[in-house]
């Protein structure tokens, strides 16, 4: 540790492929995707610095190129096994409920401990935006009210969710509707429960933080993710909801892959089609299973088979 006395230090190309080498071999005969991100992150990180000189940073590269040929296109068996919840509707009808649920808990805490009851509500607030608008947990920890969501058609009627492209992980503006079950829910959060977590701040986060500004994306995350499981059974993390929801829209409408693309805010189609393309082949399947069980409820006399 002594001898890491800078950047270019720890970013030389021999210290790299070591410690790279020794994560491929804790993996196994196969680098998991946590290595090949390691490498990728490493290239990034000695570029944005500067540290090191073209061949280094070259070197650093075919490293990086070497171990990203591993990379499995599409989705991890953890998400695959996720989304395959997911797309029975009984599951997924417990979390597109889980806010009202959320809520009810919020009201009878709401005397007894109004900041608990606030952050009950808050959770119920986060699902239910998750559930239409897909975002980011960067994006959705950061949102200003009157900024990122607002009313403009008036105060009767219901929120539009905006990022512009700056903010943005791929640069690519999004603009939700959201209906209105979501926004009664947020209205009521925000009139009945965000003042008890705003310690006399007049920030205008609709997540604000325990000491001033908005929440911690990963904190909430976690807090997100607990209860959801607590309420539903169900363990989805954040971004799993972004996954969720291109499960759920392609179950009812197979091969659009460009409103997929959109309203995850991928710029190009494909992304979109490199993580969700195996996704059909769940739906053809149950799509299979329903013409089965439709032919054992048919008659046999009816078709002229006899036993």
């Amino acid at each position: 540790m002594e001898e890491l006395s800078s950047l270019s230090v720890l970013l030389a190309p021999d210290l790299v492929e070591r410690i790279l080498d020794k994560e491929w071999e804790r993996n196994g005969d196969e680098p998991k995707t946590s290595t090949i991100d390691l490498a990728k992150k490493l290239v990034a990180v000695a570029r944005s610095a500067n540290c090191l000189t073209k061949e280094q940073i070259a070197q650093l590269d075919d490293k990086r190129a070497a171990i990203e040929e591993y990379r499995k296109e599409g989705m991890t068996q953890k998400n695959l096994k996720l989304i395959r919840q997911v797309l029975n509707s009984e599951v997924w009808a417990r979390v597109i409920n889980c806010p009202e649920a959320l809520m009810r808990r919020a009201r009878s805490l709401k005397d007894q401990a109004p900041v608990k009851a606030a952050v009950t509500a808050q959770i119920a607030v986060a699902v239910a935006i998750l559930t239409a608008a897909p975002v980011r947990a960067s994006n959705l920890a950061a949102i200003r009210l009157g900024e990122n969501l607002n009313k403009p058609g008036g105060p009767d009627t219901p929120y539009l969710l905006v990022f512009p492209e700056y903010d943005v992980k791929n640069q690519v503006d999004l603009t939700f509707e959201l209906d209105e079950d979501v926004t009664a829910v947020i209205d009521e959060y925000v009139h009945d429960f965000r003042p008890a977590l705003m310690r006399g701040s007049n920030e205008d986060w609709l997540f604000p933080g325990g000491e001033g500004g908005s929440k911690d994306a990963h904190l909430f995350g976690i807090q997100v993710t607990d209860r959801i499981q607590k309420v539903t059974g169900l363990r989805i993390t954040l971004h799993q909801y972004r996954h969720a929801a291109a499960a759920v829209y392609l179950k009812h409408h197979p091969g659009d892959y460009e409103t997929v693309r959109r309203f995850l805010g991928h710029r190009n189609i494909r992304t979109t089609v490199k993580f969700y393309c195996g996704l059909e082949t769940i739906q053809a399947t149950r799509m299979l299973g329903d013409v089965v069980r439709q032919h054992r409820k048919t008659d046999p006399d009816e078709t002229g088979d006899r036993p």
